[in-house]
């Protein structure tokens, strides 16, 4: 226990108002991250499907059952029924956390089908399906058009919304001010507000990938290291908007990819959702957490990102873009894409159970 508490994560989550996550819903990662301090944790389409692939020796049984009680489900459903369990089975693994803290915090992320980003309705209706799985679950939709045309009135019927595929300042802004629409209506209506606990995500990661993506298609001549700040940039930047404007929505960090990305954010008022890989560098690096969040990233480094490379001007301005143009941005495009094929990936492990002749099976 004593090498636990000397943890940087562990003396981060005790000694700043900085929330840190497990991005995952895996038993061991959960358990390891819950141990030093975590208290939430994240998934999506790729998150779950490995955790079935990692864990099969937890799920085989499990499987085989659902679809041996349900002769008459097409893969589609039980894979949707499986993706459930997974995920609240991590859930109940946070039950003693949201219980400790009052409901404010232990929740577990479940994500909305991706393939429905274009279609409002049918992320309703799944994200609402899913407030039932548990106390302390937290809903995912995506921040397209169309999932922040739902963000109101999820919030508005008491959903703790975590709206992902985001990566850039106008996209959490548009999540912000959403959920502050919703809070409101339910404040009028004398409806508690006093345990919604709305995460508004920015896959900092994901941007810098994408910005790394248009240097070397466009050729543009740059530092390579500037690179590696796209994403903290963006993230400072919303967060010193959301203080201003008093949102009650957190900002959520998160696809890590360097240091920066929780080394920049220590300090905080945000939740840091890091995957067990990530947990485990900074764990046993000899890092202190110190609070740098009120830090800015370099003017030097900004002008020139912002100068430069065009899809970082649109990510780090506040008005950088419409909400229509959302889905168009090639991050977005390149996450949906990634978790559309995960999902049909997904789909495809539990087919091979259902096949009659199937080696799975036997």
């Amino acid at each position: 226990m004593e090498e636990i508490e000397k943890s940087p994560l562990y003396q981060m989550s005790r000694t700043t108002l900085t929330q840190y996550w497990n991005d995952s819903c895996s038993v061991e990662e959960l358990t390891y991250a819950i141990d030093r301090g975590a208290v939430g944790a994240t998934s999506n389409p790729t998150i779950v499907l490995n955790v079935l692939k990692s864990e099969i020796n937890l799920w085989d049984d499990h499987v085989k059952k659902v679809i041996r009680n349900n002769p008459d489900w097409n893969e589609t459903r039980i894979s949707w029924k499986i993706f459930e369990d997974v995920t609240v089975s991590g859930a109940k693994l946070l039950q003693n956390v949201f219980d400790r803290e009052g409901g404010k915090c232990g929740r577990m992320s479940i994500q909305t089908d991706p393939a429905n980003y274009v279609n409002s309705k049918a992320i309703l209706d799944q994200a609402m399906h899913f407030n039932t799985l548990g106390a302390n679950m937290q809903i995912k939709v995506p921040a397209t058009k169309a999932g922040i045309e739902i963000v109101e009135e999820a919030t508005y019927r008491g959903a703790n919304l975590n709206v992902t595929v985001s990566f850039t300042v106008p996209q959490v802004i548009a999540v912000a001010e959403a959920v502050e629409r919703g809070l409101k209506r339910r404040d009028k209506e004398g409806l508690d507000t006093s345990l919604m606990s709305p995460v508004a995500t920015l896959m900092v990661g994901r941007l810098d990938d994408w910005c790394k993506v248009v240097v070397k298609r466009d050729n543009i001549d740059i530092n390579p290291g500037y690179l590696e700040w796209c994403g903290v940039a963006c993230v400072k930047n919303a967060y010193r908007i959301f203080k201003e404007r008093g949102y009650r929505t957190r900002l959520l960090p998160a696809a890590y990819r360097n240091f920066y990305h929780w080394t920049e954010f220590v300090g905080g008022d945000i939740s840091l959702t890091i995957p067990y890989e990530w947990q485990k560098k900074f764990n046993e690096s000899n890092v202190k957490p110190e609070h740098r969040m009120d830090i800015p990233v370099a003017a030097e480094i900004v002008g020139t990102l912002y100068s430069k490379i065009p899809d970082f001007k649109k990510a780090y301005d506040e008005k950088g873009m419409t909400i229509p143009e959302f889905d168009g941005f090639g991050a977005t495009i390149r996450t949906l894409r990634g978790f559309i094929q995960s999902w049909h990936d997904f789909t495809g492990v539990i087919r091979e159970y259902m096949l009659p002749n199937s080696d799975v099976r036997k």
